[in-house]
C-alpha cells in the first residue's frame, strides 16, 4: 500500500471533497495563499480559487456561524479552526446552533458542516494553544466527534463524515501531521462508532484515542519485552462511542487502563472507565486505571511540558500496577 503522512492524508481527503462535490468549499484563517497553519491546504488557493477556498478574518464565531448558515442553505462547508483552543470563541455557534438546529427544527433543517481543528500539546506553544477539548465536544448531543490517529484513519473517516447531514468536529493532533502510515488506494471508508484493536493481547486492555493511541502502542511494545501482552484499542471516534469493543476486550483480559492527554478531572477517560465498570464489572480483576495529563496548564518550558503529558513509560507503569495489584 502507498505510504503517506498524516498531513498528506488530510489534504487528499479535502481535495477529494472539493473535486467530487461542487457544494463543498473550505473556509478558515490563513488557509488561502499561506497554505494553512499546518500546511494542509498548501496549493489549494491556486488550484481551486477563492470561491472554493475562503481565507477568513480572525473571528472563529464568524467562521463557524457562516458555516452553519451555508450548511442550512444547502452547501457542504468544511471550516477550519486553527486550533481547538480557538473553538472557545465559537462555542455558541457550535453547541447552541450547529448541534441543535436539526432537532429543534423538527428535521426541517440539517447542518452538514465539518469543523476541522487541531488538538493537543507537545509543540511548545504554551498553555492557551496546547489544550485537548475533544472530550468537551463529545458530551454534546447532536455533534459527531472524530479523533483519527493514523493517516489511514484520517482519510477513511473523513470520507465518511463528509456525507453526513449532522455537524462533525474532526480533530487532528498537532504532533501527528508528520507521522507516516500505509493508506489503501481503493477508495475505502471507515464507519463512525467502530473502534479498532490495533494490537492483540491477553493480559490487559489499553483504551485510548488520537495521539495517545500511538503512545499506547509504544507502551505495549515496551511491556512485551517483559512478557506482558497488552491489547490496544484505538477508539477513533468519541461520539458515537464504541463501548462494545472495549467491553469484549476486557472480558478477555480482565484488566483495563484508559489513556488520554487531557487532565483527568472531568476528562473523557472517566466516561470510558465508567462504562467499563458498568458493563464489565464481573470480568475485572482490578480497578480500571487511568493515565491522563497533569492537573496544570500545559507549560511553555519544554522539560515541564513533557512531564505534563502522558508518555509510553507512564502508560507502561500503569499497566504494571494494574497487573501486580
Amino acid at each position: 500500500m502507498p505510504v503517506m503522512t498524516y498531513r498528506e492524508a488530510v489534504a487528499q481527503a479535502l481535495r477529494e471533497a472539493l473535486d467530487e462535490d461542487p457544494r463543498v468549499f473550505l473556509m478558515g484563517e490563513d488557509i488561502g495563499p499561506y497554505g494553512g497553519a499546518f500546511a494542509v491546504t498548501k496549493g489549494f488557493w491556486d488550484q481551486y480559487g477563492q470561491e472554493r477556498i475562503k481565507d477568513s478574518p480572525l473571528s472563529e464565531s464568524v467562521i463557524v456561524g457562516a458555516g452553519v448558515g451555508a450548511a442550512m442553505a444547502g452547501l457542504r462547508p468544511i471550516v477550519e479552526l486553527m486550533t481547538i483552543n480557538f473553538s472557545l470563541l465559537a462555542m455558541d455557534q457550535i453547541v447552541n446552533h450547529a448541534a441543535k438546529i436539526r432537532y429543534m427544527s423538527g428535521d426541517q433543517f440539517s447542518v452538514p458542516l465539518v469543523i476541522r481543528t487541531v488538538t493537543g500539546g507537545g509543540a511548545s506553544v504554551a498553555a492557551t494553544h496546547s489544550q485537548s477539548f475533544e472530550g468537551w465536544f463529545a458530551s454534546v448531543p447532536g455533534l459527531k466527534v472524530v479523533v483519527p490517529s493514523t493517516p489511514r484513519d484520517a482519510l477513511g473517516l473523513f470520507r465518511t463524515v463528509r456525507d453526513l447531514e449532522d455537524p462533525v468536529i474532526f480533530i487532528e493532533h498537532i504532533l501527528l501531521y508528520g507521522t507516516h502510515g500505509e493508506v489503501p488506494d481503493n477508495g475505502y471508508k471507515i464507519p463512525l462508532g467502530k473502534a479498532e484493536v490495533t494490537r492483540a493481547g491477553s493480559d490487559v486492555t489499553i483504551v485510548s484515542f488520537s495521539r495517545m493511541a500511538q503512545v499506547s502502542l509504544e507502551a505495549a511494545e515496551e511491556l512485551a519485552q517483559e512478557g506482558i501482552q497488552a491489547e490496544v484499542i484505538d477508539l477513533r471516534t468519541l461520539r458515537p462511542l464504541d463501548a462494545d469493543t472495549m467491553v469484549e476486550s476486557v472480558q478477555k483480559t480482565h484488566r483495563a487502563v484508559v489513556v488520554e492527554e487531557a487532565s483527568g478531572l472531568g476528562g473523557f477517560g472517566g466516561e470510558i472507565a465508567s462504562q467499563l465498570q458498568e458493563r464489565a464489572f464481573d470480568y475485572l480483576d482490578a480497578p480500571v486505571r487511568r493515565v491522563s495529563g497533569e492537573e496544570v496548564p500545559i507549560p511553555y518550558s519544554r522539560p515541564l511540558e513533557l512531564l505534563a503529558i502522558p508518555d509510553a513509560h507512564k502508560v507502561a507503569q500503569a499497566v504494571r500496577e494494574a497487573i501486580n495489584r
